[in-house]
């Protein structure tokens, strides 16, 4: 087991472990702990009562955070055509058909979200063992496969955040930096719990969100209280 730093224990001290946060008390308290010399991402983890093995508790999708993340997502697009020149003007780092896929399998990945037209997706399908493993790979579900490529660009670069339920049941997603405001803040993370409790599948039954965590990039978790919302 790795060794906690004198930092991180610090900070852990100051958290009650058998207390849930409302959720303006949890974001306070985060970035009170908080510790990096950097401008550290606050992110949220939910741990849901799903069972990713089935196809209708799959959860996955995309919101567009009304704050931002704080980051600058780098956007490449497979279009051509008028929805080429529609990524460029939107603002797409990066736009082209044969030519990206061919740049890709050649072993360039410096990107962050991946936006295909659904003709692109017969030549983009090729590249599923590259993009895949890393989480770049288009898909309907988070907007990511669409003939409006523009709109796709103009919400990436607005904030949008893609989450995913991993086989544990669950979900990691950010919601912006340290340096944020609290209300800003509390405004993305009420944006994204709408957003999952929204996705709740209809088989699940009882208690859905079993826990809900707020922390930073280093610091330790608070609980969130989930009525607080």
């Amino acid at each position: 087991m790795a060794k906690k730093s004198k930092k991180y224990l610090a900070a852990l001290e100051q958290v009650d472990a058998d207390k849930d946060y409302s959720v303006a008390d949890a974001v306070a308290l985060v970035k009170k702990i908080d510790y990096a010399n950097f401008d550290a991402t606050v992110e949220v983890a939910y741990r849901l009562k799903v069972d990713p093995k089935q196809a209708d508790q799959q959860i996955r999708g995309a919101v567009v955070l009304p704050n931002g993340t704080g980051k600058t997502q780098k956007v490449i697009v497979f279009a051509d055509g008028s929805q080429a020149e529609d990524a460029k003007a939107a603002g797409a780092d990066v736009v082209g058909a044969d030519d990206l896929v061919q740049k890709i399998q050649d072993g360039w990945l410096d990107f962050d979200v991946a936006v295909a037209t659904p003709p692109m997706m017969a030549k983009v399908g090729r590249l599923g063992r590259i993009l895949g493993p890393k989480g770049l790979m288009p898909n309907p579900k988070t907007g990511t496969v669409t003939m409006d490529v523009k709109k796709a660009v103009n919400d990436i670069k607005a904030g949008q955040v893609a989450y995913r339920v991993d086989k544990a049941g669950i979900i990691h997603a950010p919601i912006g930096k340290v340096s944020f405001d609290d209300d800003k803040l509390i405004e993305n993370f009420r944006t994204m719990n709408d957003r999952i409790v929204k996705a709740r599948p209809a088989s699940t039954k009882g208690t859905y969100i079993l826990s809900l965590t707020v922390t930073s990039t280093f610091g330790p978790g608070v609980k969130v209280d989930t009525a607080s919302f």
